[in-house]
């Protein structure tokens, strides 16, 4: 299975946009969205199934068994996170598991053994499957597990769909643990492009980590008419990195709307769609 990664270097520049218009112009078999901390590709790709899900635990987490709790207040004092907290109703410590960072220190110094480490739930694991497979994850919220969550979404999308050709995945903005958890393992990553200083600098980090990991690196900017020269740049900066520019995608108001109705820019007759069906073409003929 060949793996497409679609990134951007921030969060607006249309990546997901591109990634659904993709999925539906391949009429991909598998699919993922990776951006668990705020995953949207399920809004465009209309399900006919539930999805199954899957508890994901993450990293372990102080618990305080209330009943053998002796209120010494050793835990708290030792606590470097300020995670522990006396709740004088209850006549109890407590963990707060949102700054808890499960050091083990607590459970260590508790004279009675009244504290111990524990997985968490972090998150929820989903996976649509008809005649095509689709996985996705929603990270909880304050969770620090992002990197690990995605790597399970992608596991699950290859062990579902192990006849597939090619599987394309929607990854997260930026540069952080998911996006380097999206990155290992696929064969071609597609950067979405912003025609802007600061789009520009995204863009390069995201070339920047893609090398390391050895990945084939296609550029599109999406939005390209919006600034001529910063689009030129862009271009410039591909064909300097020896790196192919794809194409160029128009401001289209059609675009945002179909998107607010649910449906991908390739599902009407828009400038926009045009422009990522002649990206998808010259994808495929590498793919």
């Amino acid at each position: 299975m060949q793996q497409l990664l679609v990134l951007s270097g921030k969060g607006g520049t249309g990546k997901t946009t591109v990634a659904s218009a993709l999925i539906q112009l391949s009429q991909a078999k598998a699919f993922a969205d990776c951006d668990v901390d705020a995953p949207n590709l399920d809004l465009v790709m209309h399900q006919t199934v539930e999805p199954m899900t899957t508890n994901y635990f993450g990293m372990a987490k102080a618990i305080v068994n209330e009943e053998v709790c002796i209120e010494c207040g050793q835990c708290q004092s030792q606590c470097r996170f300020d995670a522990i907290i006396h709740k004088q109703q209850k006549e109890a410590y407590v963990i707060d598991l949102n700054a808890c960072e499960g050091c083990g220190v607590c459970e260590l110094i508790c004279p009675v053994d009244a504290i111990h480490l524990e997985s968490v739930i972090d998150g929820q694991l989903k996976l649509y499957k008809d005649e095509r497979v689709f996985s996705t994850a929603q990270l909880k919220m304050g969770s620090g597990t992002s990197g690990m969550l995605v790597t399970r979404v992608k596991k699950q999308m290859i062990e579902q769909a192990i006849d597939t050709d090619v599987a394309i995945i929607d990854g997260s903005p930026g540069i952080g643990c998911p996006v380097i958890a999206s990155i290992s393992g696929v064969d071609y990553v597609l950067v979405v492009a912003e025609p802007s200083i600061s789009g520009m600098s995204d863009m390069e980090r995201i070339v920047t980590t893609a090398s390391r990991f050895g990945v084939k690196t296609f550029i599109c900017v999406n939005k390209y008419d919006v600034n001529i020269e910063y689009t030129d740049k862009i271009e410039d900066y591909a064909k300097r990195k020896h790196l192919e520019f794809v194409g160029r995608i128009p401001y289209d108001i059609q675009a945002v709307k179909a998107i607010n109705q649910g449906n991908t820019i390739v599902d009407i007759d828009c400038a926009s769609g045009c422009a990522v069906g002649q990206i998808y073409e010259t994808i495929k003929k590498r793919l």
